[in-house]
């Protein structure tokens, strides 16, 4: 993610800040310009400091504390990530409120991705089958909730929102990665696989690459819980999840390229650059990213991934904490990441051209995440 500043006061802002701890302005996030902005009033309206022809009010969803998005005034009520709320949680019911703000903040970090990638987004209203999700806790359901995706609806337990039980269940799943940001990302691709992959010229190479989505689904996943990954997948996958189906495996990759996107734009926005002090040269781990990774090929998000990685492991193991990127890039998972980029920047007439051959040869030079058991 990009950094922000207070066009006011130069202060340092945070994505979700709704209040510039400095000067006292209010703030409010342009998803049109890409930026988070000081606002002064002005009749009933907002003047936006970084865009001051305009004038907004923020989202509807503002009055509960769960969004900072502008729209601009007279317009929609509800910002392009809040529009496509279905359904939001019983607020009557105690840390409900707290929870959905968690959950926004997820969501809001993940339009913000799907809006600088330009992907194609349709509501519910405009289309039956469009993106929409429903935000349910267990004691307001006759059946109990399941994070999930089906036919553009995407649905979200609220219990992932509490730090306790979602560690709970990362722990009872064996699972080395378990975030809400991470729900999102993996649950989008379902979404976009249907509208980038399905019955497009992709669709072949997808099953070349993934293998056959027409595999038994329901059959597929209670193979995975009850036997578990293959003793090879690090070779061939991302994460163990991503060995059930297809679908998962494009899913989970997905998810993966939403990761290293954002976390490199924020390393970049930062400056952060390194040159590892090596008494021998064995491979290359330096680093400097001045590149914007939402417009560039794949192999330079993967040159620049693997030695920040490394790095930040290192900073994180020297905490006594796990390993921030708990993941093995193989070049099988290249291959894959490949043609999400590819469907991803084709869906706006991006350009796409990645040598593989010549990434994976990089890679193999390069040191991956270390094994973090």
């Amino acid at each position: 993610m990009k950094l922000f500043q207070c066009q006011h006061c130069g202060q340092p802002l945070f994505f979700e800040n709704v209040r510039c701890e400095s000067c006292g302005r209010s703030l409010g996030y342009l998803p049109g310009q890409e930026i988070l902005t000081a606002l002064e009033p002005e009749g009933e309206a907002l003047r936006a400091l970084a865009e001051p022809a305009g004038r907004y009010r923020y989202c509807d969803n503002a009055q509960y504390g769960v969004c900072n998005w502008l729209v601009p005034a007279g317009g929609d009520v509800y910002c392009v990530a809040c529009r496509h709320n279905r359904t939001i949680p019983n607020l009557s019911q105690p840390r409900n409120q707290e929870h959905w703000r968690r959950i926004e903040i997820a969501k809001h970090r993940l339009f913000y991705s799907l809006t600088r990638l330009h992907l194609p987004l349709t509501t519910r209203t405009e289309d039956p089958d469009g993106l929409g999700f429903d935000f349910l806790a267990d004691d307001d359901s006759p059946v109990p909730v399941i994070t999930g995706h089906a036919s553009g609806l995407i649905t979200i337990n609220l219990a992932e929102a509490d730090d306790a039980e979602r560690e709970r269940r990362r722990s009872q799943m064996g699972e080395p990665y378990r975030t809400l940001l991470g729900h999102f990302r993996h649950e989008i691709a379902h979404y976009f696989w249907d509208r980038l992959v399905a019955d497009t010229p992709g669709h072949a190479v997808f099953r070349t690459i993934f293998g056959d989505e027409r595999t038994d689904y329901v059959a597929a996943l209670n193979r995975h819980y009850a036997e578990g990954p293959p003793a090879d997948w690090p070779e061939h996958f991302i994460t163990a999840y991503a060995t059930a189906h297809p679908w998962e495996d494009f899913a989970e990759t997905w998810a993966h390229y939403f990761h290293m996107v954002d976390t490199l734009e924020t390393a970049g926005a930062f400056g952060l650059h390194a040159r590892p002090k090596l008494p021998r040269k064995t491979t290359d781990l330096s680093i400097r990213i001045n590149f914007d990774p939402y417009r560039a090929p794949l192999n330079r998000l993967v040159d620049a991934w693997l030695p920040l990685t490394f790095a930040v492991n290192s900073i994180n193991r020297s905490m006594g904490l796990q390993d921030l990127y708990p993941f093995i890039l193989a070049p099988a998972v290249i291959v894959k990441l490949n043609f999400v980029h590819e469907r991803i920047h084709a869906a706006h007439g991006g350009d796409t051209g990645t040598d593989l051959r010549a990434m994976v040869a990089s890679l193999k030079r390069k040191v991956g995440s270390p094994d973090p058991s």
